[in-house]
């Protein structure tokens, strides 16, 4: 039976939107160019947010016993000092979860796609789309799809739904996929066994020439996700791995804890990043996730984006098929819902991709973050997705952190330190 939504992407946005359509009885087919469990570069942490989501989905309690729970962040300036901020603190906002949950995507996204299945989508794994398929009016009908043996075909659907991620085929064959010049960073992911100092929070180590994030992720692994100026991509010689460790061991604070550590598997090396979609629309088409808009990886809340994104969508795509002739405004609609939820929190990664490019900057924020625990917790909240962005966009704040002097009660600590 032809299905009413095509949703090109298994991953969190994809199975995020098949999932609430299928079970408002929607015939979806979902179509993944990979096949299930699948690794997936990415930091790995979701915002305390996200678990109001995946209880929804029915997957929460089975994912928080294979993964680590995380009470917040700590950063590490250039210069040494430490800020740690709390996902449970006294700002008075608080979220589905006092925790974030970390672990890894093959488990998240296998969850979350079976999820998709049982209720009631359809599911073709290595299938990729190559192509999009319009009327003569231009209107999205369907997608081509390539298998495995080299087959080509056309599926039709009244509804498209773009979930394929940065590098969205359908974004770029639409004419809406749109890559800006800065930042112009790559990453390289890895995970490992045995880092020592492993604690209940997140890290990010700022240093002048990269940053990395490093956190629990369960079953004794640790991830570990390190961005770089993508000039630094020579330097890698095709082997991200030895680059990543040999950064690692470089940094005083860093090199004892992965001495004796062994990684698990290769490392991945993916970007540049900053991408934007012209529009989250095209008639017969809406774009989900990171296909619609991926910035920089500092914050790392990208998977709540994906599955909250599907949410909205899903109330578009619901809407349009219900009542065929106000498909556009309820497209528009998603674009305006979706900027209404991430506008704040695009701001905020957008400041912080410009400061983490200034060793001199982030030393200030560092100081004035270590000093002032309520400023931390506040920021940590904004990454969290729980608390809203304009608490710490407000001039009151950025004055305490990078102009109003800072009380000299800040001490350079080290990973002994950041428990």
């Amino acid at each position: 039976m032809k299905p009413d939504v095509l949703v090109v992407g298994g991953g969190p946005a994809g199975a995020s939107v098949a999932f609430q359509l299928a079970r408002r009885g929607v015939r979806v087919t979902v179509l993944e160019r990979a096949r299930f469990p699948r690794a997936k570069p990415c930091a790995e942490c979701l915002s305390p947010r996200a678990s109001e989501i995946l209880e929804d989905m029915g997957v929460l309690a089975g994912l928080a016993s294979r993964g680590a729970w995380l009470k917040g962040m700590v950063v590490r300036s250039p210069s040494g000092i430490t800020a740690k901020g709390d996902y449970a603190a006294h700002h008075g906002f608080r979220s589905h979860a006092d925790g974030g949950l970390a672990l890894r995507r093959e488990i998240l996204d296998s969850a979350l796609l079976d999820r998709a299945r049982d209720a009631g989508a359809r599911v073709t794994e290595d299938a990729r789309v190559v192509e999009v398929v319009r009327d003569a009016y231009g209107r999205v009908r369907g997608v081509t799809v390539r298998s495995p043996t080299g087959r080509v075909h056309e599926l039709d659907a009244p509804l498209v739904m773009a979930a394929d991620g940065l590098r969205s085929v359908i974004a770029k064959r639409l004419g809406l996929a749109r890559t800006r010049a800065w930042p112009d960073r790559i990453s390289v992911v890895a995970h490992y066994h045995g880092v020592s100092d492993i604690s209940q929070y997140g890290e990010m180590h700022v240093e002048g020439d990269g940053f990395v994030g490093i956190a629990d992720v369960g079953d004794g692994m640790t991830t570990v996700a390190a961005v770089f100026p993508r000039g630094n991509a020579k330097a890698m010689a095709g082997d991200p791995a030895a680059y990543l460790h040999q950064w690692l061991l470089g940094k005083p604070q860093l090199a004892g804890r992965f001495t004796a550590a062994l990684r698990d598997g290769s490392a991945s090396a993916i970007g540049p990043f900053a991408s934007h979609a012209r529009r989250a629309w095209h008639p017969g088409a809406l774009l989900v996730g990171d296909a619609a808009d991926f910035f920089d990886p500092f914050t790392g809340e990208g998977i709540y984006a994906a599955l909250r994104g599907g949410q909205l969508a899903a109330d578009a795509a619901f809407l349009a098929l219900e009542t065929p002739h106000a498909e556009e405004s309820a497209f528009r609609e998603y674009g305006r819902r979706r900027r209404l939820a991430f506008r704040g929190k695009w701001m905020v990664e957008q400041i912080i991709g410009a400061c983490v490019g200034s060793p001199a900057v982030v030393n200030r924020a560092a100081r004035a973050l270590a000093a002032r625990k309520e400023l931390a917790d506040l920021l940590v909240g904004v990454t969290g997705d729980f608390v809203p962005a304009s608490e710490v966009l407000r001039l009151g704040y950025l004055a305490r952190l990078f102009v109003l002097p800072v009380p000299a009660t800040t001490s350079r600590s080290y990973a002994h330190r950041l428990r």
